[in-house]
Parts: structure tokens; C-alpha cells; sequence
């Protein structure tokens, strides 16, 4: 039953489980925002939302994986972080190069 197994395991094992699925659910997101994009101009597209999406998805999952200490999952969030944060450093890094005063 339900209640036995929230008895037995807790409240931090329960809010550790509604991180993982709502990093998930963020995680998942990003594969229908890109999706919705490509459709709207028929072609494939990866839009700045997808990066964003990606970083707080995986932000969220590395900690669910670091709670539990499984060293696949740490390593394959950890990496995907990487290259989520570089793709939003180039996305920063055009904006600002377009702004007045930032020529050159």
C-alpha cells in the first residue's frame, strides 16, 4: 500500500523523488519545445529554450544523482552540463556582441 511505503521511507526520500521526476519532466521538455519550433518553420531548428531547459533539467538530475550516489548518472548529468552551459555562453556571448558599443 502507498501509505506503508511512505511511512517507511521517509519525507526526504519523497521530496527527493518529486525532484526526480519534476528534473524529468524539465529534462523532457526541452525535446517538445524544440519539436514545436521545427514545426512552426518546418525544418529542423534547436531554439535558445531547448538550452535552457537542458541546464535546469540536468542541474536538477545531477543532484537527484549526486542523492543517489550512482556515478553513471553523476558523470553523464555532469557532462551534459558542460555543453548545455557553453551553448548558452555562445547564445549570451552573440546577443551581447550585438548590443551598441560591443563592435569588434
Amino acid at each position: 500500500m502507498l501509505s506503508n511505503w511512505f511511512a517507511q521511507n521517509g519525507w526526504a526520500e519523497i521530496v527527493w523523488l518529486t525532484i526526480g521526476f519534476m528534473a524529468q519532466a524539465m529534462f523532457s521538455a526541452r525535446f517538445l519545445v524544440q519539436w514545436i519550433a521545427s514545426e512552426r518553420v518546418r525544418k529542423s531548428i534547436v531554439p535558445e529554450a531547448f538550452w535552457y531547459f537542458s541546464a535546469a533539467g540536468g542541474a536538477m538530475l545531477l543532484a537527484y544523482a549526486i542523492y543517489r550516489q550512482d556515478p553513471v548518472f553523476i558523470l553523464g548529468q555532469a557532462f551534459g552540463l558542460v555543453v548545455y552551459a557553453r551553448n548558452i555562453y555562445f547564445i549570451w556571448t552573440e546577443r551581447r556582441a550585438g548590443e551598441p558599443g560591443h563592435e569588434g
